[in-house]
């Protein structure tokens, strides 16, 4: 028996737990049969469990778990099932199912009895009884023996009902074998649970236990044979019964009365089985409300009817209501159809005539069997010429003859050597008995000896040695098979035995076997009440092999007779029990469900999935002759559910992938039937969409050749799935492989697959049309990128048609998605990353929201030389690609495209944007053939629409994309020159987000100061006057406010965007003048700074900031900079304070007096009084000078008044008296980069991106850019002020604080 795994385990026993936490019933019945097993009612393990229950459903309680776990650890000393039951519920509250499991397990040590019986019977059937079910195979032989003793004339299925009508003797037996059989399961199921609890934890691999059983004699009994017939998990039994093999056949029995048979009711005294009964119906559905199970079939022919033994109450009351009841069916006559037939095998000596079987009399023998002294041993036929040899056996006389003529010389039968050949005369006395016992039986039909022979079974040239086919012994073993047929099929019908029937089951496929199927056997077996009679014993039977045989006979029929189809699926139960069989592991099953054609949400509903992947996943046998094999039956079957809705096939899809059978799928794109391989290639094509990172499995295991040898025989609609799922394999995220792999569809097959798709698409559909012009306009780059071809011209024609059909939506968006998935380049699941490797050649520096198959684009692999290689393949394809499109009839695609803007369908519209601006961008690469100038005709103005006015700036980006490669010549340029103000403004918008804008804006502004000024001009947008706080000493942007200090310790936030400067909160902790404001480089936290000796630290919440922190410095704080673990600043004195969190202080470059700090990477920079730059490393304290002061006494003394370092540069500001206001200094090594002659004596600075703003005692500000170290502009502050501070908010927006109490807000125009 195949061991379980740990996690089928866990999932039995979550299950449980959680149908016990929703089910009232269910966990009332378990508590309360645990809780009558307790030994006192104070028992300390179960109260510690109920403690820890109460705190698992209190929240409350949470901070007690530890010690609630502890105080039910310390009690599983003594613990009881009540108490491990409880545990378990309380683990799986808290959704530790690995534990609950454990816990629940522990029930079936601690009281195996009670827990298989009460507490826990489902999970005893689903984990142990499987295991155990050798023993109850065991005990149920052995009660079969004690009743197979008793007395003679005792009817066994009355023997059965109790113990009372049974002997003493075997009462006795009986009772002492439940004793003991209720032993050896609770023996062997603590033993078992032990394994499982250690399966747990330990994970697979372990073994499981040995079965312990009793010993006869001192030996213990063989149970191999026994664990052979088991079938895997099986539920065995009723579900909320305690299942007791030596009884559980009492509640089954029925007494067989003659009136009852006369009535023509008989039922099987069954054996439990393990597999669903086919009564009571309420298994599979609700119960009927008619008298008698309308399941049943009424045999007809012998005026029989079936009837469960639950309803034999019922239906032997009143049978009218049945009778009208049928003559309002249809009556089902035979329509046979067959599919083949199989000759009968030359080697047989015999073969059954059945044309001597009367099939409206077929079953009408029951009741005329003659005594076996009337039947002549060697014919099994009535005797007509009976002759009694000298020892005493009496034959035919036809028969004995022939046997002595043959050189025989004994007795058939006792094999005693005969003195003479010559026969006795005719035994009268017998011959008349015979006539009697005909009439009073009216015995009509002929002894079939006596018959000439049929023509059917005469052979024209028989084998030598062969007997004659008019011979007496060879027409006795024809009539003799086909006596034995008819016993069988009427033993099957009509036998209240099981084992008979099971038998009578092997008998027919034998003759099945033996004769191939001939059409009068499949027209005697596809009767109805035959069917039903196959149908019994599926729902009866526990043996393996008749189930087995039982199925494939029914599949043989169905495949051969709809009548057959017709009768199985009348009656729901029986479809329901086949499936039944099939998730418990009858895996031949799934052929006679798909035979019988259920619908995809019938599949559903029966929750056929799971089992359909085991078979998929398991190793088949290939010995079966069944006209399917499994494997082929679940293919079939899970591509009608896969043909569902999206919903439920992508839930499949992932059970596929997850359960590892996608390889076996993959394998039956080999297989032999036509049905089987398209099924295969539709279930792959469903999996690809869904997932389609499984693409590199199927590109490594798919064999090509046989589905492109297939594309030449099946119809239109099989060749555009072979052709869709051949397009979709190719979306490989590796180009080589995608490479190899169209080299394998061009080159594989007997025949030239690109005639096959030219000609193929001459005739598809307009919707079919883009994939196929799409993989044909592939394989042809392969062969000459650079030469046209029929190929090529017909592809590209159909893209083109597609494109400009306004009528067909769905063909018009394909076609352009296809067109921008020839660029060739894939994400790891299969999607077109075309628009994000556009956008990569944009520069794009960050997304606004996540881009599909964005985070693919970098084509991360293990080996960065496959990648470099990977990646020139790619760029060499794309040119070819494009070349081709481009080349067409010189531009004609452009046209297409450029119609495709125009539309207002969203998709439609992107997909054509992508297509265009790939294919303009291409043409910058290509050499020049005179296309640039007709794609600037049909598309430039296009381009310039969507990026004026386009939402989304990633269309704006690939509008961008494309206007670029018109820049590279003068006409294009000369056209871009139209709507230059247009583009100049949208460039700037997307210069933040672009590098390509920023270099389109320097392409574009070179030589042109106009342009300029114009770009970057400025104007006030806000002001407010808060002179009566004071100047306005320190600006900071912190989460969307604008914070700003003032002199009397003030402390304001404002409003940004719609509200500019809009006053939100005002605040004094401060008590003197807020020289500083500082945030923390990850942007949490506010620091101010203030002439009172502190430092302040701030969150905002709400809009609104809070003091969170506050920090005595004992001295002044002056232009303060903020790291994670400490704050530097410019005390009172000279030299720089650096105080850390923890409240130490240092200080560092005593010997000079600082005017401005900036802190950068653990490197502080200092700007003196004496016009000297120092470069402090906090970690090592060494100091570096950046530039040397001046040490004339006399000399006017001019300060560094402002630093900032930006981009690996030092920016230093001063007065001109050098003639540069402020200098540019490389900040690794000290090198000077460059300098702003400006004239004013500059105060405070702040550096956007693209600009620099100098802040003047004279209340000027000027604007100078960064790029090309000129001045832009000036903006005039105020008259009588001084800029105190600046800063600037995502490089558009520039606020400045004045000495006069004043802030403005001034913005680019």
């Amino acid at each position: 028996m195949t061991s379980v795994t740990a996690s089928f385990v866990l999932r039995r026993a979550t299950a449980f737990l959680e149908d016990a936490l929703s089910n009232l019933e269910v966990r009332r019945r378990a508590l309360t049969a645990a809780r009558r097993r307790l030994s006192s009612p104070a028992d300390p393990s179960t109260l510690h469990a109920l403690s820890l229950l109460s705190e698992t459903l209190d929240p409350s309680a949470a901070a007690a778990t530890s010690a609630a776990y502890a105080a039910a650890a310390a009690a599983a000393a003594s613990p009881s099932s009540l108490s491990a039951l409880l545990l378990a519920i309380s683990l799986a509250l808290r959704r530790r199912h690995a534990d609950a499991a454990r816990a629940l397990i522990d029930v079936f040590v601690l009281d195996p009895a009670a827990a298989r019986a009460d507490i826990a019977p489902e999970l005893f059937e689903e984990l142990f009884l499987p295991h155990l079910f050798p023993a109850v195979r065991w005990f149920a032989e052995r009660r079969s023996r004690i009743l197979s003793s008793m007395e003679e004339g005792r009817p066994a299925a009355a023997a059965m009902t109790s113990l009372s009508r049974m002997s003493d003797g075997q009462a006795a037996d009986l009772r002492e074998l439940e004793n003991t059989y209720e032993g050896v399961m609770d023996e062997n199921s603590k033993v078992y649970a032990g394994y499982l609890k250690e399966l747990l934890r330990s994970g697979d691999g372990i073994s499981p236990p040995e079965l312990v059983l009793p010993t006869v004699n001192g030996v213990e009994e063989d149970i191999d044979e026994m664990k052979d017939e088991t079938i895997g998990r099986e539920e065995i039994g009723s579900t909320n019964e305690h299942f007791n093999p030596i009884w559980a056949e009492a509640d089954n029995s029925i007494d067989f009365s003659d009136g009852q048979i006369n009535k023509g009711q008989c039922s099987y005294t069954r054996a439990p089985s393990l597999y669903p009964q086919r009564v009571p119906p309420q298994i599979f559905r609700q119960p009927s409300t008619k008298s008698i199970d309308n399941r049943r079939n009424i045999i007809s022919e012998v005026g029989q009817a079936f009837s469960s033994a639950e309803n034999s109450d019922e239906s032997s009351s009143d049978p009218e209501p049945d009778m009208e009841e049928d003559k309002k069916k249809p009556s089902l006559k035979p329509k046979i159809e067959y599919q083949g037939q199989k000759q009968t095998s030359m080697n047989s000596t015999c073969s059954i005539d059945l044309s001597m079987i009367d099939d409206d009399k077929f079953l009408a023998s029951s009741n005329q069997t003659p005594p076996k002294d009337f039947v002549c041993p060697i014919t099994s036929n009535l005797f007509d010429d009976p002759v009694t040899l000298e020892t005493g056996q009496t034959y035919e006389r036809r028969a004995i003859q022939e046997w002595l003529e043959r050189g025989n010389m004994t007795c058939p039968i006792t094999r005693q050597k005969l003195h003479s050949a010559k026969l006795p005369k005719t035994n009268f006395v017998l011959k008349r008995l015979i006539a009697s016992w005909r009439e009073e039986n009216a015995y009509s039909i002929a002894s079939p000896s006596l018959r000439s022979p049929s023509p059917e079974i005469t052979q024209p040239n028989p084998p030598k040695r062969s007997p004659s086919p008019t011979s007496v012994i060879t027409q006795a073993c024809v009539d003799g098979t086909t006596r034995d047929l008819r016993l069988a099929i009427n033993t099957l019908c009509t036998s209240d035995v099981l084992s008979e029937a099971e038998t009578a089951v092997l008998q027919i496929e034998r003759l099945w076997r033996e004769t191939g199927a001939e059409p009068q056997l499949v027209s005697a077996l596809s009767k109805p009440s035959v069917i039903n009679g196959f149908v019994e014993i599926l729902f009866n039977s526990i043996d393996l092999q008749v189930l087995r045989t039982s199925v494939f006979l029914l599949s043989e029929l169905a495949s051969m007779d709809k009548i057959v189809i017709q009768t199985l699926t009348s009656v729901d139960s029986d479809v329901e029990c086949m499936v039944a069989l099939f998730k418990k592991g009858l895996s031949e099953a799934v052929v006679l469900i798909y035979l019988l054609h259920p619908s995809w949400e019938r599949l559903l509903e029966m929750d056929m999935v799971e089992a359909l992947l085991m078979v998929l996943k398991s190793e088949e046998d290939d010995s079966s002759n069944s006209c399917l094999k499994p494997k082929t039956a679940s293919i079939l079957l899970l591509q009608q559910i896969l043909a569902s809705d999206d919903k439920i096939s992508t839930e499949v899809v992932d059970a596929i992938i997850s359960e590892g059978v996608f390889e076996s799928i993959i394998q039956s794109l080999a297989a032999d039937m036509e049905d089987v391989r398209m099924a295969a290639i539709r279930i792959i094509v469903r999996c690809m969409e869904v997932d389609g990172s499984c693409r590199h499995l199927i590109a490594g295991k798919a064999k090509l050749e046989i589905i492109l040898e297939n594309f030449a025989t099946v119809g239109d609609m099989e060749r555009f799935e072979i052709v869709r799922f051949l397009f979709e394999l190719v979306k490989l995220d590796r180009r080589t492989y995608n490479e190899k792999l169209l080299h394998s569809i061009k080159d594989g097959g007997k025949f030239s697959t690109m005639h096959a798709l030219v000609v193929y698409l001459q005739t598809a559909l307009q919707d079919q049309s883009p994939i196929i012009a799409g993989l044909l306009l592939q394989l042809d780059i392969l062969v000459e990128p650079r030469k046209s071809s029929i190929y090529r011209e017909e592809a590209i024609d159909a893209l083109i048609s597609c494109l400009r059909n306004p009528d067909i939506n769905n063909s018009q968006l394909l076609a352009a998605e296809i067109i921008v998935s020839l660029q060739g380049r894939f994400s790891s699941s299969g999607e077109s990353v075309t628009r994000e490797s556009l956008l990569k050649r944009a520069g794009v520096k960050k997304r606004n929201r996540p881009t599909m198959g964005s985070d693919q684009i970098d084509y991360v692999h293990d080996n960065s030389e496959e990648k470099l290689e990977d990646d020139k393949v790619t760029d060499d394809w794309e040119r070819k690609m494009a070349y081709a499109l481009v080349s067409h009839e010189f531009g004609l695609l452009f046209e297409a495209l450029a119609e495709g803007l125009k539309s207002e369908q969203r998709e439609f519209f992107s997909a054509c944007l992508v297509s265009a601006s790939w294919l303009t961008y291409m043409l910058s690469i290509l050499p020049d053939t005179g296309l640039r100038g007709a794609a600037r005709v049909c598309l430039l103005k296009h381009f310039v629409l969507v990026f004026k006015s386009a939402k989304d700036a990633d269309d704006k980006a690939l509008a961008m994309l494309a206007l670029s490669s018109f820049m590279n010549d003068s006409e294009g340029m000369h056209d871009l020159t139209f709507h230059i103000k247009d583009i100049i403004k949208t460039l700037r918008e997307l210069k933040k987000s672009y590098v390509l804008a920023n270099e389109m804006l320097k392409h574009l502004c070179r030589g042109q100061e106009s342009c300029m000024l114009e770009m970057w001009n400025h104007q006030v947008l806000a002001q407010v006057d808060c002179s009566m706080h004071g100047e306005v000493l320190s600006i900071a942007y912190f989460k969307n406010r604008i914070i700003s200090g003032h002199s009397d310790g003030t402390v304001k936030v404002w409003g940004s965007g719609e509200k500019l400067l809009h006053q939100i909160q005002e605040t004094r902790e401060h008590t003197k003048a807020v020289t500083s404001l500082a945030v923390l480089q990850s942007g949490k936290k506010l620091f101010s700074g203030s002439v009172d000796k502190s430092v302040r630290v701030w969150s905002l919440h709400d809009g609104r900031i809070n003091c969170m922190e506050f920090h005595d410095t004992k001295d002044q704080v002056h232009s303060l900079n903020i790291s994670n673990n400490m704050a530097c600043f410019i005390p009172q004195g000279a030299g720089v304070k650096v105080l850390t969190w923890n409240g130490a202080s240092r200080l560092l470059n005593p010997n000079k007096s600082v005017k401005c700090l900036s802190l950068v990477q653990g490197k502080l920079y200092c700007g003196c009084s004496d016009n000297s730059i120092q470069e402090i490393d906090l970690a090592t304290g060494t100091l570096g000078t950046i530039q040397i002061g001046s040490k004339k006494l006399l000399a006017k003394a001019n300060p560094i008044n402002a630093l900032q370092v930006q981009d690996g540069l030092l920016y230093s500001a001063s007065s001109p008296l050098d003639g540069a206001a402020v200098k540019i200094w490389n900040a690794s090594n000290y090198s000077p980069m460059g300098s702003l002659p400006s004239i004013l004596e500059v105060r405070c600075m702040t550096i956007s991106s693209e600009l620099i703003y100098l802040g003047s005692k004279s209340g000027v500000v000027e604007v100078w850019s960064k790029d090309k170290l000129s001045r832009i502009g000036t903006l005039q502050i105020g008259s009588n002020c001084r800029v105190q501070c600046m800063t600037v908010i995502n490089d558009e927006l520039l606020v400045v604080g004045t000495s006069d109490g004043k802030l403005q807000a001034w913005g680019l125009t």
